[in-house]
């Protein structure tokens, strides 16, 4: 887990979650669509599969409006744009007419820098808001098309540079003659033809431009586009495209038939639904229709009547929700033995839609050495336990006694001054209800990545106070090590584990030596934890709930590299949403630096705190718990 000190320092980008949720939600208020996530790419895309709409990395290492404005140009064209007002059958036909030319990419570039222009200009009718963001974006292409005309012409990548000379025209109002290089072309025709940019209507009207502009240079030019400016994204331009129609996807005679969806948001509605839906047709088709030819039973080896069963599996449509959840509550109360592996599905965000994860609670077995050390803990911290315990109970008993006085009923109070010197005098007092117990909860995750090996002592130790503390005041709190099986981790499934220590409800006993059986193991997903324990949290009726998480470094697992740093904080802005306050206490065995310490900023916000040193875990945390339980007591 512990990857902050990367090896390539110059390609260590800070990923900013923060404007990432904030042009995600833009997107999806745009889109009417709130499943649409946000990325990067070299160009801006869609990605239906993900349902992710792809940022340009154009906009980076300028200045940060510049990178705002541009960043917020690309989502109005992606949301509010290409999404709803872009017709693809009307695009899949073009293409498919400038297969036989000798340009079909300079064609296809063609169109999209067409409908790009028309597009903005019609977002910028319905949306004035938008103009800003385009204003600028047109004034940094126009820059960067003026030197990437240069540099085409000096290459010989003809069709390139005429792409930057239109575009130029197009953006500026052709008041600056054409560059001398297309002296061979018929320039004036070319540029008449591109004036008709300024009354596009639709997506035939940019095809049938593109397609008059082809004819006029398909003789003069010497190559076809060698680096691309606009992509639809490899899924649409494979031709993969989603199609629900079962007849013509079980007659590959008839594929050619299918029906193109209209619009990109109709691909991407499509695709959410049948990845969301798992009994969609997209599981069904080789079980229902099958192949229209003989099976190969050629290696096929005849059934035995007296083997045994090995292996039960369970389905995720086994039972409803209510029975599954209380299976789980029966394995963390010990009292059934199996372990419950479940499907994490759609329920804890679009990472993590292949994990499947297992609950299990952890032993109490005790060895003569782990007991010894456990005692010595203990007999360490009895001073500070004692003195943190005696300060929250004498914070109880004053709130007790406390008055809420100008009352316009209750007790009499002494004071009666009041009544001639107001107008409507309030001489009533009552005192606080008593509050014999702290009303929190608190759920502590412990990251059990294998980057914890050489802090596990000093974990335990740090776990063991705060459980400690929090059985002393009667609070009720669960701890938990969470983490993924990185050899058993696949494109299709990625186990997850969590092993409970302490559970809610055994507030009054003690799970030290449970504790002191937490292991180092893999990976971990924090996101996907987060939401977990949150989940949790969320069923209690205590009136503070507080999540800490114990980590040493950034989410680290299968395909959660690149997106573990957005998806943990997208967690934690889900969960402080749910009246949840999210802690986290980074575990090292040396002073953080300052690109750790924004990491951790980055995910969790000014809820962050740093250790200096691995002897520093137990006073962090105990620091971490007086302040929580200022607040929970007041």
């Amino acid at each position: 887990m512990d990857k902050v000190n990367r090896f390539i320092q110059f390609n260590d980008e800070s990923v900013e979650t923060r404007k990432i949720l904030l042009y995600e939600r833009i997107a999806q208020s745009l889109a009417n669509a709130p499943y649409v996530k946000i990325t990067e790419r070299q160009l801006i895309e869609y990605q239906p599969k993900d349902a992710a709409l792809a940022m340009s990395v154009f906009w980076r290492h300028r200045s940060e409006q510049v990178t705002h404005l541009g960043r917020l140009s690309d989502i109005y064209l992606l949301a509010a744009g290409f999404y709803r007002h872009f017709n693809l059958a009307a695009w899949k036909a073009f293409t498919w007419d400038m297969k036989s030319s000798l340009y079909p990419k300079l064609a296809g570039q063609l169109v999209m820098m067409l409908e790009e222009f028309r597009l903005m200009e019609s977002i910028q009718k319905t949306r004035v808001g938008t103009q800003k963001a385009f204003k600028m974006r047109s004034e940094v292409y126009v820059e960067f098309h003026r030197d990437r005309l240069l540099s085409n012409v000096q290459r010989g990548f003809e069709s390139d540079a005429l792409v930057n000379q239109l575009f130029l025209d197009i953006h500026t109002g052709m008041t600056a003659s054409a560059h001398n290089s297309f002296d061979h072309l018929p320039m004036d025709r070319i540029r008449q033809i591109v004036q008709g940019a300024y009354e596009l209507e639709n997506t035939e009207h940019s095809g049938y431009l593109a397609k008059r502009i082809i004819e006029l240079v398909e003789e003069q030019l010497t190559g076809d586009i060698v680096l691309p400016l606009y992509t639809f994204g490899e899924t649409f331009e494979d031709g993969r495209v989603m199609n629900t129609d079962v007849r013509a996807m079980s007659d590959p005679k008839e594929l050619e038939d299918q029906v193109v969806k209209e619009t990109i948001e109709e691909e991407f509605r499509t695709w959410h639904q049948e990845t969301k839906d798992e009994k969609g047709t997209h599981l069904e088709f080789e079980l229902q229709q099958g192949t229209q030819g003989v099976a190969d039973g050629s290696n096929s080896s005849p059934g035995e009547d007296d083997v045994e069963v090995q292996q039960f599996g369970i389905g995720k449509s086994e039972g409803n929700d209510k029975e599954r959840l209380q299976k789980q509550e029966a394995v963390l109360s010990g009292d059934k033995k199996e372990k419950i592996s479940s499907n994490a599905g759609t329920d804890y965000g679009p990472s993590h839609t292949q994990v499947t994860f297992r609950t299990t609670k952890m032993p109490k077995t005790e060895e003569p050495a782990s007991s010894k050390l456990l005692n010595d803990w203990r007999n360490n911290h009895l001073p500070i336990v004692r003195a943190l315990v005696t300060e929250m109970q004498k914070r109880l008993e004053r709130k007790k006694q406390q008055k809420r006085e100008n009352l316009t009923k209750g007790r009499l109070s002494s004071k009666l001054t009041t009544m001639l010197t107001h107008e409507r005098p309030k001489p009533f007092y009552r005192k606080q209800a008593p509050s014999p117990e702290i009303d929190a909860v608190f759920g502590l995750l412990v990251d059990g990545s294998a980057s914890m090996i050489d802090k596990v002592e000093e974990t335990k130790e740090a776990v063991v106070l705060f459980h400690d503390v929090l059985r002393k005041l009667h609070v009720s709190h669960e701890i938990t090590s969470y983490y993924e099986d990185a050899f058993e981790a696949t494109k299709d499934e990625q186990p997850n584990f969590f092993e409970v220590m302490h559970t809610f409800e055994e507030t009054h006993l003690d799970s030290g030596p449970a504790i002191m059986n937490f292991e180092a193991h893999e990976d971990n997903r924090d996101g996907f934890a987060i939401r977990w324990m949150a989940n949790r949290l969320a069923e209690r009726n205590e009136h503070h709930k507080f999540l800490l998480v114990f980590s040493d470094g950034e989410p680290s697992a299968f395909g959660y590299d690149r997106n573990g740093i957005v998806d943990t904080a997208e967690a934690v802005w889900e969960t402080e949403k749910r009246g949840i306050s999210v802690v986290h206490l980074f575990l090292s065995s040396q002073q953080p630096t300052v690109e750790q310490k924004e990491l951790f900023a980055t995910m969790f916000g000014n809820k962050t705190a740093a250790s200096d040193s691995v002897e520093d875990f137990a006073s962090q945390t105990l620091r971490i718990l007086r302040k929580l339980l200022a607040i929970a007591a007041q």
